[in-house]
C-alpha cells in the first residue's frame, strides 16, 4: 500500500459524515426491525432478548454490506483509504517487537518496514489531530534515519512490500 496525500479537511468531514451515518442506520434499522420481529414473532409476555439481538444482528448485516458495496464511491476513498492504512499499521506493529532491533543490525528490510510504519504513522496522527506521539516517533524516526545515514542508503515509502512482513 502506497502513501499518498489525504486532504484533512475532507477525510474529517467525510469520516463525520459517514460514521454518523453508520450510528442513525443503526439505531433506525435495528429498533425498527427489532419492533417488526416482536410484532410478528412474539407475544407481549415473552422475552424480547433475542429478537432484539436479531434486529442488532440484521442492522450490522445490513449496514456492512451497504458500506462493503459503496467503499469505492469517491465519497468514501479518504475515509477506506485511512482505514486500509490503519490495518496495514496494525499488521506491522504487531511484528514490530521483532523488526526494531534489526534496524541496529543494518537490516534493509527491517529499515524498510520502519521507515514505512514511521511515516504512515505520522501521516495517520497528523490526520487524526493526535500531536501528542507526534514528538516520540519523530525520535524514532530520527533515529532510523541517522541510521539509513551510517549505511549511506536512502528509502522512500514505496519500497515497502506487505509480503516482507512475512519474513519476521
Amino acid at each position: 500500500m502506497r502513501l499518498r496525500p489525504i486532504d484533512k479537511n475532507r477525510y474529517s468531514k467525510h469520516y463525520k459524515m459517514i460514521f454518523g451515518a453508520i450510528v442513525l442506520a443503526l439505531i433506525v434499522i435495528s429498533l425498527s426491525s427489532s419492533a417488526l420481529l416482536i410484532r410478528v414473532f412474539s407475544t407481549p409476555d415473552a422475552s424480547h432478548f433475542v429478537l432484539n439481538l436479531a434486529g442488532v444482528v440484521i442492522a450490522a448485516l445490513l449496514v456492512s454490506y451497504v458500506l462493503y458495496r459503496f467503499r469505492h464511491h469517491p465519497f468514501m476513498v479518504e475515509v477506506v483509504y485511512v482505514w486500509n492504512l490503519k490495518q496495514q499499521l496494525n499488521r506491522i506493529y504487531r511484528k514490530q517487537r521483532k523488526i526494531e532491533p534489526l534496524i541496529d543490525e543494518g537490516s534493509l528490510d527491517a529499515m524498510v518496514v520502519m521507515n514505512y510504519f514511521y511515516q504512515a504513522s505520522k501521516q495517520l496522527y497528523e490526520l487524526d489531530d493526535n500531536t501528542i506521539t507526534l514528538d516520540d516517533l519523530a525520535i524514532k524516526l530520527n533515529h532510523l534515519n541517522d541510521r539509513l545515514e551510517q549505511s549511506g542508503l536512502k528509502l522512500t515509502t514505496d519500497e515497502y512490500d506487505p509480503a516482507m512482513l512475512d519474513r519476521f
